[in-house]
């Protein structure tokens, strides 16, 4: 399928339009939280939340017996919640570390939700039929009401965390200096932490509770590497997770018996493998061509000192050396040759032959001064 065909189906198909529609706005919920959770090294937390999730999913099936979206989403809501407030408190009143209440509350949760999923299955009616897709996400089944109420609750959760922007940012970086201000640091955290299960809740449909801390993490993973700031991090987050969405329906509306919300992460995790590698700074590759770039700096550094060591021990400063000379006092670091050369053209050396080598007056004051700043800091 050719690109212009892809777009239209994904302006005019009710269905691709549906599912790219909810994938967008999934990204965008979970990639601006995300961050939060990420910066707070709280990465984990997506992980347990989504599947702390499944037992009120099932329990709000059969108490209501209805697969409304906005029922079900409430039931994950309540149990991610409360799953969060029990690793809150086993973290506050015992000696467990957070990572480990996580692991805890995750596996109780979700065997117990596996449980109660395993008994509705057995029902013998077939009103329980579909429920099982929260578990790894079915994207193609979404309606169009359950775009318009992820789109409802994902914007409650993004206003409420624009208004309180300053006071998650200090929940975030300091809080300690937080509480000294007479900020509510732990009811902020509460609620903060009641967005971020917001956000998983709405994407057990899309991807499923075993895909979905992916959507939490990966995208604020990705903007981490590209920049410092909260406000730039949050946007690129929101925007990696939307790219991500859209991509992965489009991707798997063009190739049969792919499924979508899969498909979403493995784009999202495209695009963390992209920013690692490439990003500027703190990209892999650009750490790399610094780090040749320094290696490469401080060798001809070594060679300067070198001619000034030799140069040192005659009358005139501007003897020449053998370069082999040089080269025996560079074992094992090689590059003497390219090294000169990059001297050269400073204007630093300069060759008598192709044998020897001699400091001019600008290479001479040169390593003076860079002698006497190594000393400088060294003292």
């Amino acid at each position: 399928m050719d690109l212009s065909a892809l777009f239209n189906d994904l302006l005019f198909d009710y269905t691709l339009r549906t599912v790219a529609l909810g994938s967008a706005v999934l990204g965008i919920v979970s990639g601006a939280l995300g961050a939060y959770a990420v910066l707070r090294k709280q990465s984990l937390l997506g992980d347990a939340m989504s599947h702390a999730a499944l037992p009120g999913i099932a329990i709000a099936f059969l108490l209501t017996g209805s697969k409304q979206t906005l029922v079900l989403i409430l039931g994950a809501a309540i149990a991610g919640w409360i799953g969060t407030l029990f690793v809150m408190s086993i973290v506050r009143s015992t000696r467990i570390k957070f990572d480990s209440a996580l692991g805890m509350v995750l596996s109780v949760f979700f065997g117990f939700g596996l449980v109660l999923l395993t008994i509705i299955q057995k029902r013998p009616d077939a009103t329980q039929a579909g429920l099982d897709k929260f578990l790894f996400g079915q994207a193609a089944a979404l309606l169009e009401r359950d775009v318009v109420t992820m789109g409802i609750l994902g914007g409650v959760a993004i206003i409420t965390m624009t208004v309180f922007w300053k006071e998650f940012k200090l929940l975030s970086f300091d809080p300690d200096f937080g509480a000294t201000l007479g900020f509510p640091i732990k009811l902020l955290d509460i609620l903060l932490t009641t967005l971020i299960v917001l956000a998983i809740v709405l994407g057990l449909q899309t991807v499923g509770v075993v895909l979905m801390s992916a959507m939490i993490v990966a995208p604020a993973a990705a903007a981490r590497q590209w920049t410092d700031r909260l406000g730039t991090m949050v946007l690129l987050s929101s925007f990696f997770g939307a790219l991500a969405g859209i991509s992965g329906a489009l991707l798997s509306s063009s190739i049969q018996r792919l499924p979508t919300g899969p498909t979403i992460v493995l784009c999202i995790s495209a695009i963390v493998v992209v920013s690692l590698f490439f990003a500027p700074r703190r990209g892999l590759l650009w750490r790399w061509i610094r780090d040749r770039r320094n290696r490469g700096r401080l060798h001809v550094e070594a060679i300067l000192e070198d001619l000034y060591s030799l140069a040192s021990a005659h009358e005139n400063p501007e003897h020449a050396h053998s370069i082999a000379v040089l080269r025996l006092m560079s074992a094992g670091k090689g590059g003497v040759d390219k090294s000169l050369k990059k001297l050269q053209e400073r204007g630093l050396v300069r060759p008598l032959n192709s044998d020897q080598w001699a400091l001019t007056k600008a290479g001479i004051q040169e390593a003076r001064n860079m002698i006497k700043t190594r000393d400088g800091h060294n003292s």
